[in-house]
Order: C-alpha cells, then sequence, then structure tokens
C-alpha cells in the first residue's frame, strides 16, 4: 500500500513519521561514530577516556595560566621592590 499523496507531497501519520526519523537518527548516528573508530564494545570507554584527556588539558592549560600570572605578578613586585632599593640606597649606593 502506498501512502496517499498530494500536490507532490506525501502524507503518512504522525507516529510512523516519527518512527522513521527516530529510525534514521539512529542509523546515522550509528555510521558517524563508525566512520570515527567510536563504535564496538569499548566505545563508551573510549568516550570516557576522551573526556578525562579534555578535562585534563583543560586543567594544564588553566593551571599554566595561573603560573603565567603568578610569574609576571612576581617579576613586576620584584622590579617594583629594587626601584625601591635603589631610590632609598638601601644597599649602600654611591654618596
Amino acid at each position: 500500500m502506498t501512502p496517499p499523496r498530494s500536490e507532490g507531497f506525501v502524507r503518512m501519520p504522525d507516529a510512523e513519521f516519527e518512527a522513521i526519523l527516530t529510525r534514521a537518527a539512529e542509523e546515522g548516528a550509528k555510521r558517524a561514530l563508525a566512520d570515527v573508530g567510536l563504535d564496538g564494545d569499548e566505545a563508551a570507554l573510549d568516550i570516557r577516556d576522551l573526556r578525562s584527556l579534555v578535562d585534563c588539558i583543560r586543567l594544564v592549560r588553566r593551571t599554566a595560566m595561573q603560573t603565567a600570572v603568578r610569574m609576571i605578578t612576581t617579576g613586576v613586585m620584584l622590579a617594583l621592590l629594587a626601584g625601591i632599593a635603589i631610590k632609598f640606597k638601601i644597599f649602600g649606593g654611591s654618596p
């Protein structure tokens, strides 16, 4: 039995359309995962490992930024202290 046609469009019940759409989405997702090598029994473990790796990269990036800011801040503070020491001749400058 072919579905009724009206002005070039196919008409079907909403439930049947949803079922077809769901099946197509599932097949597309399976194909996409297979294309990138994330299919099979180990796929869930692989995805957890990838998420863990991404979390570690974010942590390293955040720590590197914090370290860079601390080093720059320490350098500026040391330069200011050295300038103050020279200004007040704390280390026995010339008379």
